[in-house]
């Protein structure tokens, strides 16, 4: 599967103040993970970044080039995103771009269908695996259920229990 460049990883939600800051809602672990970038995207264009701070769950950011409230307006409900080889993920770590459409396995009764989504719940993240039998299998996403996650090998192995 060949990995998109450019991840979308927040939206541009509102402005901040008059100086020309806009509000990321970010899209991915943490606004932390997002405040490090130097330059963002938005579309095709890239954006440096002057300024990036946390500010409850968003991240504030001044953009280059971007000097008012007016200006800042016209980015209002536009999606940011990173450019890949930008981002340093720890080891063990990946992009869940990368392992949606993967086949899922599970350690007693082999493939059981492709991982459709990964939501972010309040107690974790819980895998969405499209079965082979036109059903649905939800996962916690907890080491207890998920025993391996290879992208390179593309392949996703779990433990199911009755039920799952």
């Amino acid at each position: 599967m060949e990995k998109k460049q450019f991840l979308e990883s927040g939206k541009i939600v509102n402005t901040h103040g008059i100086k020309g800051e806009v509000k990321i809602q970010p899209w991915c672990d943490s606004p932390e993970f997002l405040k490090k970038f130097k330059t963002l995207y938005i579309g095709s264009e890239a954006y440096k970044v002057i300024s990036a701070r946390v500010h409850k769950d968003c991240v504030i950011v001044l953009f280059d080039g971007i000097n008012d409230v007016n200006e800042a307006m016209r980015l209002k409900n536009k999606v940011v995103s990173i450019n890949r080889s930008d981002a340093k993920l720890p080891k063990g770590k990946w992009f869940i771009q990368d392992i949606i459409g993967l086949p899922v396995f599970d350690e007693k009764r082999g493939e059981i269908g492709t991982l459709r989504e990964v939501l972010d719940m309040p107690a974790g993240d819980l895998y969405v695996v499209a079965g082979h039998d036109g059903g649905e299998h939800m996962i916690p996403g907890v080491p207890e259920f998920v025993k391996d996650i290879d992208p390179e090998a593309g392949r996703i192995t779990v433990a199911l229990i009755e039920g799952m």
